[in-house]
Parts: structure tokens; C-alpha cells; sequence
């Protein structure tokens, strides 16, 4: 009897509450072994990069003031005309410097404006930021300066367009100096609105095309995807043309050298690759003055060492640029969706 009570008194009371689950804090997953030898390398290159950035601005520092001393002692030991003469020639230097930026300003807007009306249209794809994580975006805005400054050097500049440009990217673009007064196309529609009745003539630039390019034309308005995504979209950009019905093409490389590494180029590589061949026309030629050597195997990096080796001995006979173009090499950048298709049989 006693049981049966003791259960008829437990069935008539409310169980005693339990405390709630306290769920533990989900323990990270470990990063494997070939993921923390990447992470550890990433560490030591930003590491070296800040060194080499911090030593270069001491260096600088230190070279300015050695001039400023060197200039006054010169100052103390001149008579008062020798002084007035050193001053006025360092004047004059100084005016026929800034003369020549002018100059140089001048034929630079001069070029740029003919590009408008007769180059070669060239358009960066904005329209995968969403995408992004800020440190890419931040990259391809790096890519997009590169791009920009490279074209008003070009001796054959392209009529540059920024497509999509809208959202986090326009705002970071925004924040550039002297942004606002770039000689480019920038629109926030995506280049299919923007250029609806020239559909035919587009032609969107991925290594997935089975169509490779051989020659640009001018009538054509070539695509680059502003995609830096670290090899996680593989396939994007073919799949966007072909939703929307327009060409594809890819160029080269795999014709004329061998990637040793990452087979991955940068948004400005593929532009200033563009520009090399508007004034080489040579495909071989544009990449090797592009394509760092590091992704190069060792023969074509051999070949494409005399090679600038050779422009810059002619650029020292002659005093000016000749056809193989100034050598401009910018930081290396984050990987983006334009890649170097594989080697064809």
C-alpha cells in the first residue's frame, strides 16, 4: 500500500523542473595539415610584406634628409651670389618638372579621348561583389587602379568601361582620389542594358570557351569578370554568358608557354595582356611583358627574361619606349575567375 501512495502522490505533483540543457559551444573544426601550412605561409608573407613596406619608407625617409643636409651645407658654403644662383637653378628644375607632368597629363587626356572614340572597348564585369568578402573587394579594387593607370600609359589605350559598378564596390571605388575624374565608363546597369543594341559584339572573356581568341577586333566589346573569389566559382562567367546568349572566347596562353603554378591571372594581367597585344600585335610577345615569371616553367621564364632584358637595352639606346612597352609588374593580387585554360593537344 505504502507504493501505491507514494506513486498516487507523485502522479498528483507537478516533476521537479530539470535545469535546461546547456548546450556547449561547438568546438571548431581543426584546420587540416595542408590548410595550416597555407595559413602559416599566408602569415609569413604578410609579415615579410610589412617588413619590406616599413624598411622601404625608412630608407626613404632616411634619403630625404640626406638631401635636405647635403642641400643646406651647400647653402652654408656658397657666397651670397653662388646662393642666389643655386636657388634659382633649383627653381628652374623644379618649373621644367612640373612643365613636364603637365605635358605628359596633356597627351595623356589627349589619348585617353581618342580611345573613346576609336579604341578598343574593354569592360571590367563589377556584378559578382555580392560574392565578395571585403578583403577581395578591396583587392579588386586594387586591380581596378592597376588597370586604370596602366591604360593611361599605354601607347594604344583601351576605352575602358566599369559595368555593375554598384553597392560595396562603387563605395570603394568612390573613396579613390580623384575617382570622380577618371577617364572611363562607369555605370551601375550590368553591360548587357548598357549596350543592348551591340548584344552581337559582345564577347565575355573565361577559360572555360572552347573558342580561342586570335585576333581582337575592333568592332568587338571584350568582357573580363571582376570576380576575386580564390578559385571557389570555377565555371561563373561561362555560365553568365551563356544565360544570356552572348560569345565567348579565351585567350592563348597555352600556346605559347607553360604555367608552372597557379594558373590564375588577375583582373589587370588579363587587361594589360589586351593592351600589350593593341601595340605589339604579338600574343607571345604581350605575355611574357605581363605574366609574372614565377608562373612560368623554367624554359619560358628563360625566354621571357632576355626578352625584357632586350626592351630594356632598346629603350636605353633609343631614350624612349620602344614596342615591348614599359615593364610594369604591381603587387601580386588575390586570385580572380579568369584562368589560363589547360594546354590543348
Amino acid at each position: 500500500m505504502a507504493t501505491v501512495e507514494n506513486d498516487e502522490n507523485t502522479l498528483g505533483k507537478p516533476p521537479n523542473p530539470e535545469p535546461p540543457a546547456v548546450s556547449s559551444p561547438a568546438e571548431p573544426k581543426p584546420l587540416s595539415k595542408n590548410a595550416q601550412k597555407k595559413l602559416l605561409k599566408q602569415k609569413r608573407y604578410e609579415a615579410k610584406k610589412a617588413e619590406k613596406k616599413a624598411q622601404a619608407k625608412e630608407l626613404k625617409k632616411q634619403e630625404v634628409e640626406r638631401k635636405r643636409k647635403e642641400w643646406q651645407e651647400t647653402l652654408t658654403n656658397a657666397t651670397e651670389e653662388e646662393k642666389l644662383k643655386l636657388i634659382e637653378s633649383r627653381q628652374n628644375l623644379r618649373r621644367e618638372r612640373m612643365e613636364k607632368r603637365s605635358e605628359d597629363r596633356e597627351r595623356k587626356i589627349e589619348r585617353l579621348t581618342q580611345a573613346k572614340e576609336t579604341g578598343q572597348n574593354v569592360v571590367v564585369d563589377l556584378e559578382f561583389a555580392h560574392l565578395m568578402s571585403d578583403s577581395e573587394i578591396h583587392s579588386l579594387v586594387q586591380q581596378i587602379m592597376y588597370c586604370y593607370a596602366m591604360n593611361g600609359r599605354s601607347a594604344c589605350p583601351c576605352h575602358l568601361w566599369l559595368t555593375g559598378c554598384r553597392g560595396q564596390i562603387d563605395t570603394r571605388l568612390q573613396k579613390l582620389p580623384g575617382f570622380d575624374k577618371w577617364m572611363i565608363e562607369k555605370e551601375d546597369r550590368s553591360y548587357v542594358e548598357v549596350m543592348a543594341d551591340q548584344k552581337e559584339n559582345l564577347v565575355y572573356l573565361t577559360a572555360d570557351s572552347e573558342t580561342i581568341l586570335d585576333e581582337l577586333d575592333p568592332k568587338k566589346i571584350y568582357i573580363v569578370g571582376g570576380l576575386v573569389d580564390r578559385n571557389r566559382f570555377k565555371g561563373i562567367t561561362m555560365q553568365k554568358a551563356q544565360e544570356q546568349g552572348i560569345e565567348t572566347a579565351k585567350l592563348p596562353i597555352a600556346d605559347y608557354l607553360k604555367m608552372s603554378s597557379s594558373q590564375v591571372l588577375t583582373v589587370n594581367q588579363v587587361v594589360e595582356i589586351l593592351m600589350k597585344f593593341l601595340e605589339t600585335k604579338d600574343w607571345k610577345t604581350s605575355f611574357f611583358a605581363v605574366i609574372p615569371q614565377r608562373k612560368r616553367c623554367e624554359s619560358d621564364a628563360e625566354e621571357g627574361s632576355k626578352r625584357e632584358l632586350d626592351c630594356e637595352e632598346h629603350r636605353g639606346k633609343e631614350g624612349t619606349d620602344n614596342e615591348c612597352g614599359e615593364k610594369y609588374e604591381p603587387p601580386e593580387s588575390k586570385k580572380v575567375c579568369i584562368e589560363v585554360p589547360p594546354e590543348r593537344s
